[in-house]
């Protein structure tokens, strides 16, 4: 028996979701469980799952997410930070940026957090880095 909505056999679907038992994870055990049914799934080729394979990894990576975001909540980096980061993944220095400031003393002041990113460097910075201007504000 096809799910017509989704594509997928409820019956084999089923025993999938029987094998897996998915849930709410709430503690580092069920992380842990709900991983490696997760990592099982992904050693297969992406061309060797079965549709309801797929749709069981799907629902695995949205608990998996859910649980890391709010156990690991990642904090909001500042404008400063994100510049900094982002000259240490392109390997620059405060040399390969001053031109997008004007002068070596605006950038040297924004470098060293003496002087907040204005909107219109945000949007020459955002241009360089192929970011949005939002990233520096």
């Amino acid at each position: 028996m096809t799910t017509s909505a989704i594509g997928i056999d409820r019956k084999k679907y089923t025993q999938l979701l029987s094998r897996a038992l998915p849930a709410r994870i709430t503690n580092d055990t069920e992380h842990e469980r709900l991983l490696a049914e997760a990592a099982r799934l992904m050693d297969k080729d992406e061309d060797e799952l079965s549709p309801e394979e797929n749709t069981l990894l799907d629902l695995l990576v949205a608990l998996i997410e859910e649980y890391e975001e709010q156990r690991y909540p990642i904090a909001q980096a500042t404008p400063h930070e994100m510049l900094h980061h982002l000259m240490e993944a392109w390997e620059m220095t405060h040399k390969d940026v001053w031109s997008l400031f004007g002068s070596k003393g605006i950038a040297s002041e924004v470098l060293n957090g003496k002087r907040a990113i204005s909107k219109a460097h945000a949007k020459k910075l955002a241009e360089f880095f192929h970011v949005s201007p939002a990233v520096f504000i």
